[in-house]
């Protein structure tokens, strides 16, 4: 009875993912149109005062002209071939799906390719801004180019995964490339939502809020995606945990405390800071709930190839807050941040670097089970010719 309600459920996931990144696909591509000919369409901003209002529109881009000006040639080749990225991205996933394997190896070079392509252009973008001047000041600065550079690692290793012969590895590194992406149209659907729930927010408001989740969001989306589409039960070579208990308490009581130092420092701040703790601490209970749960689940099945990534995960969500705290203390003193804006931007990090993290975790131990798979195999092969050899 379960195995058809699952099906639906990827379906239904695989389809509002399509939704998403075609529709967001010319949003993208014409987002920078009117600064560089005024007047020019841009389907997004046209979309957004419809849903908001043409006022909270206008406040919030009318800053933008200076710093987008500076790199203006730059950040039209990263929307455009962003536009690119969320239509090449669901070609892939559903080649992938359906097996077509020449069509999935041209489609990824095209897809690599244009990922670096428009991550340059987004880099000259954030060399050309000081942190300052970005869209929401430092925090929002931090968070771009920790996701440039995440975005920029996992499609490199991807690649490399796929050449050594890893496409369990190539996917997962796939799955959180895109993952990364995903958070350009996610943030625009926030611009026209969290108005609603929070009255009286700027769309700068509404960044630094949406900044506090949505690492977290699109990772546990990428490792959703790459457990519904690994149905091993056990992986060759790969025997035992390495996170056995005592590490998994010591990650809890580590990521317990860090999680209390991060609530007081926001509520301290006010109805500012409740907003923002609550942007963080929703989603993150519920990511930690579901991990523990499939972790669970999965032991109790006999999966052990299933329990032992969402453990990895798991730890890795747990020692999040430690990362975003230590990088809200450290911010102030070594990159000149208020100690409010620097915990914003340790606790927009937090998240997707400790699930880059896990997935690296997650590769080593693939890839340590090979090379014993390998030994095992070569000591069988030496085995008979000491049997055989005559004895002196």
């Amino acid at each position: 009875m379960n195995r058809p309600r699952r099906v639906g459920r990827r379906r239904v996931a695989t389809i509002a993912l399509v939704a998403v990144c075609v529709g967001y696909a010319p949003i993208a591509m014409t987002e920078l149109w009117p600064y560089a000919h005024r007047g020019s369409p841009a389907i997004g901003e046209w979309l957004l005062a419809r849903a908001t209002s043409p006022r909270y529109v206008a406040d919030a881009f009318a800053t933008r002209i200076g710093p987008y000006g500076r790199s203006l040639v730059a950040m039209i080749v990263h929307s455009v071939l962003g536009g690119a990225l969320m239509l090449l991205g669901p070609v892939q996933l559903l080649t992938a799906v359906r097996r077509r394997v020449r069509l999935h190896r041209a489609v990824g070079v095209a897809f690599a390719l244009t990922v670096y392509a428009s991550m340059a252009g987004a880099a000259v973008y954030l060399v050309r801004t000081a942190p300052g001047d970005a869209f929401s000041g430092p925090a929002f600065w931090i968070a771009l180019a920790t996701i440039l550079v995440g975005t920029v690692m996992s499609v490199t290793y991807g690649i490399v995964a796929a050449a050594a012969r890893f496409p369990d590895l190539h996917q997962r590194w796939m799955l959180l490339c895109y993952g990364y992406l995903m958070t350009a149209p996610l943030l625009r659907l926030e611009w026209g939502a969290l108005p609603a729930l929070l009255p009286g927010l700027s769309l700068e408001d509404v960044n630094r809020v949406a900044i506090m989740h949505l690492g977290s969001i699109v990772v546990f989306g990428a490792l959703l995606g790459s457990r519904a589409m690994d149905r091993r039960t056990t992986v060759p070579g790969v025997t035992g945990t390495w996170v056995p208990v005592p590490v998994l308490a010591a990650a809890h009581l580590a990521g317990a405390l860090a999680l209390v130092w991060i609530a007081r420092s926001f509520l301290g701040w006010g109805v500012t800071g409740e907003r923002l703790l609550l942007g963080y601490l929703l989603p993150y209970a519920v990511t930690y709930v579901v991990l523990a749960v499939r972790a669970r689940r999965a032991g109790r099945a006999g999966n052990s190839w299933a329990r032992e990534e969402w453990r990895l995960h798991l730890a890795a969500l747990c020692l999040a807050p430690v990362l975003s705290a230590s990088a809200g203390l450290l911010f102030p003193r070594y990159a000149g941040l208020d100690r409010q804006t620097a915990l914003c931007a340790g606790v927009a990090i937090g998240c997707g670097m400790l699930a880059f993290a896990a997935t690296t975790v997650v590769s080593l131990r693939v890839m340590y089970g090979r090379k014993v798979v390998e030994r095992e195999r070569l000591a069988a092969a030496h085995r008979p010719q000491q049997e055989r050899s005559p004895v002196g």
